[in-house]
Order: structure tokens, then C-alpha cells, then sequence
């Protein structure tokens, strides 16, 4: 199992790491979903993920995005796994757990960081949907 540490990670990177673990038959539980940084301008974020959450498809069957941090991060991940919904990729998405903060059970666990110098805009995913 292998505990990855989101705080002031980039989000892309996060999820490229964890979705590759996971293809590879690794269990991956992401903490601080909620310290990780999604780069861009705060004020294009913001519109982008709010254009997502009002688009609800036809009769409000979906597609539906959740304004939840852990949720973000994983549905970010569920995109770089193949066919999440059906044989080997269900599988694999089922071997993902994302928590906003650091469970009980995981607070001696070695974790991996995956923190980079980056020295553009940037937002939280906690911060997204604050207003």
C-alpha cells in the first residue's frame, strides 16, 4: 500500500502517479486532498469547475461533479485509469482511496510526497468552490 501526501502537490501529478500505482496492482490512498494545487489563474478555476457543476446533462441524469475535495481529486484520477466502469478498470479504480485529511490508520505510514517548485498561479482544491 502506498500513501501519497497531497499537500502542495500539483493535482496532474497526483493523479498521473496514482493512476499508474494502481495499474500496477498497487493499493493508493491519497491524504490532503484538499492541500493540493491546481495551477492556474484563481479566478479561471473557479469558473471552469462552476461551468461543470451547473451543466447536469439531459433530465439531470448526469454527468454530475461534486464540489467535495477528496471527490475532485479522485474523479481527476478516474480519467487517467481505462474504462473505469467495467472488468480491469473498475478493478483498478477500486484500489484508490482519497481523504481530505490524515485518518488514524495511515498517521504512521510512510508517505510519499510528490511537492515541486512551482512558482506560477495557483489554487487549492479546497478553495474551488469557496466564495
Amino acid at each position: 500500500m502506498k500513501v501519497i501526501d497531497g499537500e502542495n502537490a500539483v493535482l496532474g501529478r497526483v493523479a498521473a502517479y496514482a493512476a499508474k500505482e494502481a495499474i500496477k496492482g498497487e493499493e493508493i490512498v491519497v491524504v490532503n486532498c484538499e492541500k493540493i494545487i491546481v495551477t492556474g489563474r484563481k479566478k479561471t478555476t473557479q469558473q471552469e469547475f462552476a461551468e461543470k457543476k451547473s451543466k447536469v446533462g439531459h433530465s439531470q441524469k448526469g454527468p454530475r461533479h461534486s464540489v467535495l475535495s477528496y471527490k475532485i481529486v479522485k474523479r481527476t484520477i478516474r480519467g487517467m485509469i481505462p474504462e473505469h466502469r467495467w472488468g480491469r478498470g473498475k478493478e483498478i479504480f477500486n484500489r484508490i482511496k482519497c481523504y481530505n485529511k490524515v485518518p488514524k490508520e495511515f498517521e504512521g505510514a510512510e508517505k510519499i510526497s510528490l511537492v515541486r517548485d512551482v512558482k506560477c498561479r495557483s489554487i487549492k482544491v479546497g478553495e474551488i468552490y469557496k466564495r
